[in-house]
């Protein structure tokens, strides 16, 4: 017993020394810290970086020095956390918006790299009596600056907003300026700055430059096509092209974090947003790996410097307090060149007011070179903790004074309302259809409360029971498959005499938009069953109706092809399919070429404004919808062609229409393709049932013909028995 309790305590003796019990404390921080400081209504970040300094080897001492900076599972997990914050910035930066605001982008990065290093070197010179070698780089720690806070508008669903773009851009426009006069300073310092560092630096980065925008894009699409269905084997690849990007970066002479964030915007068109890989990659990052490097950001504050005399404590406040005004000063007149609002001015200072990551190396690069001393070292950690907090503060009050502004300006009149989308899939199992499923989810807005539902129906016959008991094992396969990128979602198991009728009245019993079916010849729902086939799933459902032929990845798909016929935007849910059409382009991050007439686009450029989607869609003119194949250029097998076709008695209605997807089908054997049959309701039918028969009126009369067929089977069974 005595043996136990000296093992015990030496166990715990502080420091601690023993990984797993390390490990376990984090991890207990990471819980609990956010949950007590929200109650104080304290960002979860600061409580983390507050966690950090009270552990640290400057504080109670429970992890010492020696272990935070050896190359242990503590730095190794921070320095992924870092690149993690990174490379989740650049795999959500919106390409489309960033192309879009590329010159208010440019012009932030020169403002928030020029001012505090215009501004600063004279402070540190004349202000603080540093040499002129000191002065310049703590001039660019200044102009750098670490997104920290960057998960708080992560959480608020910001990522795409204008000037959450424009930062970002404008970060790594500065921080890779910075950390370039890093390389050249230190240089200078071993005397090495001449004609071969050059050379060597621009011809790393042009070779760097190559593998990540030429080769790895090539490779990873490669990958993601021929392993689609083995999620693990992607994060793994996700992961190893992330630090491998690190690795190159370091090698080209810049810091690991630039090829962290160019991993991002490599992998950003290959890895959807709304994707169950995209979900795993933001899980494993804000669970684990971004906590643990703000909890050693934490843990490198020493805050009893502030105690080490009032030179001490005047270098510290002059440097704080010119970090966070310069930063200000570049984000005010970024609002005054580009006329931006109050809110939007706050969200860019607060993004780029925290200093952690690059102002660390530099800092730590200076002291090493002997060009800085002890007190600028001490003076910047303090620095890092106030500004990380400002950022925290400021940015968590800007991004919910951000979101109630944006929620005020929501178009309610031209926009569908979110509680009136609903997908219905048709399915009756998960193989053969995983990408109807991941095509569904990329379709659908995450905010929508209820927003899919999948149906599958079976015969009316003596099997029914049974195939209902089995369709429960099928129906759990799917709701796993769609538990990985978190997406709800409803289940039935339904017996009609038909699919069509079973999809029917499903579809207005959910009072759902939208009805998508697998049309493609390995698995048609629709021809399984005989009698049944497209033009009877439109006769008895009048919604709008997605008939999709998938067999390549998502990520194969280098542009959307659109084909509208004439007066398209007249009919009445050309609205509800043009948005889940618009959300495939933004999700996918590919183009679209729309082939219809000025009218429609002009509904279509008004429908993606108010979705605030900043893609680009090319017109071709079209009168009649056989112009396509006069206009269409060189075929290419990783284009996803959309027709939108219609219903007899249509607005958008003629003859041609008809004969189109027969056409297309045979003309472009090789692409995937989705036929799409807007909804029609039964005011627009009223005129049609003077030509022809109701087909609801049939489709009532056959299933009362099958009744009675049953029955006299029976009667003559009961007879013959």
């Amino acid at each position: 017993m005595d043996y136990f309790v000296a093992h015990l305590l030496e166990e715990f003796h502080l420091p601690l020394k023993n990984p797993v019990l390390l490990f376990s404390l984090l991890l207990f921080i990471i819980l609990l810290s956010p949950i007590l400081l929200r109650k104080m209504k304290i960002p979860s970040i600061i409580g983390l970086i507050i966690s950090g300094v009270i552990i640290g080897p400057h504080a109670l001492g429970i992890i010492g020095m020696k272990t935070m900076e050896s190359e242990g599972s503590i730095k190794l997990f921070s320095t992924i956390g870092l690149l993690y914050i990174m490379f989740i910035a650049g795999l959500e930066l919106d390409m489309n918006e960033f192309r879009k605001y590329l010159r208010k982008s440019l012009t932030f990065g020169a403002l928030t790299f020029l001012i505090p290093i215009t501004l600063g070197f004279p402070i540190c010179y004349y202000g603080l009596g540093m040499s002129q070698t000191a002065s310049w780089l703590t001039a660019s720690m200044f102009a750098t600056h670490t997104l920290v806070a960057y998960p708080i508008i992560s959480k608020f669903g910001l990522t795409k907003n204008s000037a959450v773009a424009i930062t970002i851009g404008g970060t790594i426009l500065t921080d890779t300026a910075v950390l370039i006069i890093l390389a050249v300073i230190s240089s200078s310092a071993h005397g090495q700055l001449d004609g071969a560092f050059w050379l060597r630096l621009i011809t790393s980065l042009i070779i760097f430059s190559g593998i990540m925008f030429f080769l790895i894009p090539r490779v990873a699409k490669w990958f993601f096509s021929k392993l689609e269905s083995e999620s693990n084997a992607q994060f793994i690849f996700v992961l190893s092209v992330v630090f491998f990007a690190a690795f190159l970066a370091e090698v080209a002479g810049v810091e690991h974090i630039i090829g962290a964030f160019t991993a991002g915007l490599v992998l950003n068109r290959l890895i959807p947003h709304n994707s169950t890989l995209m979900n795993r990659i933001e899980f494993i990052g804000n669970a684990l790996f971004i906590p643990f490097f703000l909890i050693y950001v934490g843990m490198v504050v020493d805050y009893k410097v502030l105690f080490d005399g009032t030179w001490s404590l005047i270098i510290a406040g002059v440097l704080t307090s010119f970090a966070i005004f310069s930063k200000w000063l570049a984000a005010f007149v970024t609002q005054l060149i580009f006329k931006m609002s109050g809110t939007e001015r706050q969200i860019i200072f607060g993004l780029s007011a925290s200093h952690a990551a690059a102002t660390l190396a530099i800092i730590m690069v200076g002291y090493e070179n002997e060009i800085l001393g002890i007190k600028i070292v001490n003076a910047t950690i303090l620095l890092i903790l106030i500004t990380c907090m400002t950022a925290s503060f400021v940015t968590e009050n800007a991004g919910k004074k951000l979101l109630i502004e944006l929620a005020d300006k929501d178009d309610s009149v031209n926009e569908t309302k979110l509680r009136n989308q609903h997908l219905l899939l048709a399915i009756n199992q998960l193989k053969g259809n995983e990408r109807l499923l991941d095509f569904s989810i990329l379709i659908t807005n995450r905010k929508v409360f209820n927003p899919i539902s999948v149906v599958s129906v079976y015969p009316n016959d003596e099997m029914a029971e049974r195939m209902i008991k089995g369709a429960r094992r099928h129906l759990d396969d799917i709701i796993k498959h769609f538990s990985g990128g978190e997406s709800k979602v409803n289940t039935i198991a339904t017996i009609d005499h038909n699919l069509s009728s079973g999809i029917a009245r499903v579809s207005k019993e959910l009072v759902a938009d939208i009805v998508v079916i697998n049309d493609s010849q390995n698995i048609n729902l629709l021809k399984r069953i005989v009698g049944d086939d497209r033009d009877h799933l439109l006769s008895v459902c009048d919604k709008t109706i997605f008939f999709c032929q998938l067999n390549r990845p998502s990520a194969a798909y280098n542009k959307i092809v659109v084909i509208c016929p004439k007066l398209a935007e007249l009919e009445m849910s050309f609205i509800e399919w043009t948005e889940r059409i618009i959300r495939l382009g933004r999700e996918l991050n590919i183009p679209i070429d729309l082939y219809a007439t000025t009218s429609t686009f002009e509904k279509w450029g008004k429908i993606a404004e108010s979705r605030r989607y900043a893609g680009h869609t090319k017109l071709y003119e079209i009168d009649e919808v056989d112009d396509f194949f006069i206009l269409h250029g060189k075929k290419s097998n990783d284009n996803l062609m959309i027709y939108c076709s219609a219903r007899s008695g249509g607005v958008s209605y003629s003859s041609a229409v008809d004969s189109f997807p027969t056409k297309l089908e045979k003309g472009y054997v090789d692409n995937d393709q989705i036929l799409i049959y807007p909804s029609q309701n039964q005011m627009d039918n009223l005129y049609v049932n003077y030509e022809e028969f109701d087909s609801n009126a049939i489709s009532a009369g056959m299933e009362k013909i099958q009744r009675l067929g049953k029955e006299v089977k029976n009667i003559f069974k009961n007879d013959k028995d």
